[in-house]
């Protein structure tokens, strides 16, 4: 019979020629979560923070002596929500509904607006590597809206602030 210090040594020299390495710990990413989405054809991310829901276009009711941007106010769960053409509002271009347009739900400092676009893309997730150090080439009326950008294998995406469209005073007066 063997010392029993000698056989656990022994089990312990098998045990560690089978074992194998540790997996290579590589360093986390840091990922920023955005939604994408379209106005007309141009493509922009909002932060997803900024962004508090997403809806099918409701129902809406009219509202008289409103800009024409305003597209009318929706009952979503029993709450009233203004909804607002994001395209109308920058452009003054009507945006026509189809069955991919949406509306982001922005919710900042007591304002509630629902914000028609062409088309949500999903929920996407940006490394900050990839963050560009200027803000993506955009038209005038875009640019006081948005803070950042980020570059990935489908080109650039503008980040849209929908926080600093909800403190702007043009976008407040909405009547006539």
């Amino acid at each position: 019979m063997r010392d029993p210090v000698q056989l656990l040594a022994a089990i312990e020299r098998r045990a560690r020629a089978r074992a194998r390495p540790l997996p290579r710990q590589e360093a986390a990413r840091e990922l920023w979560p955005g939604i994408t989405f379209r106005v007309g054809e141009r493509r922009l991310v909002a932060p997803l923070a900024e962004v508090s829901e997403i809806l099918y276009y409701p129902p809406l009711t009219r509202v008289p002596g409103t800009k024409p941007w305003v597209c009318g106010i929706a009952n979503v769960r029993g709450n009233l929500l203004p909804v607002m053409d994001l395209k109308g509002y920058l452009y003054g271009e009507h945006t026509p509904t189809h069955r991919r347009s949406r509306v982001l739900v922005v919710r900042h400092r007591g304002l509630a607006a629902g914000l028609l676009v062409d088309e949500v893309m999903g929920l996407r997730h940006f490394d900050e590597a990839d963050r560009l150090a200027e803000v993506p080439e955009a038209d005038e009326t875009l640019r006081p809206y948005l803070r950042r950008g980020y570059r990935d294998e489908e080109g650039a995406w503008p980040v849209f602030s929908m926080f600093r469209l909800a403190e702007n005073p043009l976008f407040l007066q909405a009547a006539r």
